[in-house]
């Protein structure tokens, strides 16, 4: 799969779990470089703890399987759960974190090669 379409699949996967709690402001950040991404998604629909922690636990599972991600992901269709959805996008990543931010939900994406280093990415005193 290209990276074009790896990255929009992914953008489109989390956007339509964010749409779900209808979101009056959605804002999505990408920052690409050529051994990796940070996607940062913002919404202004604040989430409890209990949903913060079901959110970081699907998309940073215990392993990582890119194989069967792309393979489930092109099979799963829009009948999965979004925990299971969830967790395809996690198997494809390197580290996803997840917060309230001061307007809502906040949702980091860090996506790279095995030298990929995610501090490099991040939008902390760079807005």
């Amino acid at each position: 799969m290209k990276r074009k379409e790896f990255l929009g699949r992914l953008i489109g996967e989390l956007t339509n779990f964010m749409l779900e709690n209808n979101p009056l402001r959605l804002v999505i950040s990408l920052h690409q470089e050529d051994d990796g991404a940070h996607i940062s998604f913002f919404d202004d629909q604040p989430r409890s703890e209990k949903e913060l922690e079901q959110i970081r636990a699907s998309l940073n599972p215990k392993t990582q399987r890119p194989e069967l991600a792309q393979y489930y992901g092109q099979m799963a269709g829009n009948d999965m759960a979004w925990g299971a959805r969830l967790k395809l996008i996690g198997w494809q990543i390197k580290h996803a974190s997840v917060s309230n931010s001061d307007s809502g939900l906040q949702i980091d994406l860090w996506l790279g090669s095995d030298a990929f280093n995610p501090e490099n990415f991040t939008l902390d005193g760079k807005i």
